[in-house]
């Protein structure tokens, strides 16, 4: 799986606040959940707690850093929102990239079988 659409109106984000799973770190926060499709759907937001418009930049690049380097590990078919916190713009895209795929495991959402025999 190499490509993904993304989340762009309010009632997406909404239904996944609303209804999906949520995993928490101090550096990101995942919401998860199941679409009617069979495509991978994400979103990215920051908010105003992150700081100003150049650090809410730096935290999407990162965190769609991180996610590019793991697309090809997720299972297609899910809705993913990604939240920045506070954190996330001081942190390297691969310090963020450890800790999407942990959780993503621990949704379930990671194909590698593999990568997740020594988790």
């Amino acid at each position: 799986m190499t490509c993904f659409e993304t989340l762009k109106l309010n009632k997406e984000f909404r239904r996944l606040y609303g209804r999906g799973r949520s995993l928490v770190h101090p550096a990101l926060v995942t919401y998860v959940a199941r679409n009617r499709t069979s495509a991978l759907r994400i979103g990215v937001t920051t908010g105003k707690k992150v700081g100003g418009a150049v650090q809410r930049n730096r935290a999407r690049r990162v965190i769609m850093a991180a996610f590019r380097a793991n697309l090809s590990c997720i299972k297609p078919g899910y809705d993913l929102v990604f939240v920045a916190r506070s954190k996330t713009p001081y942190v390297k895209s691969t310090q963020v990239q450890a800790v999407m795929k942990r959780q993503l495991i621990e949704a379930g959402l990671w194909s590698d079988q593999d990568e997740t025999a020594f988790h």
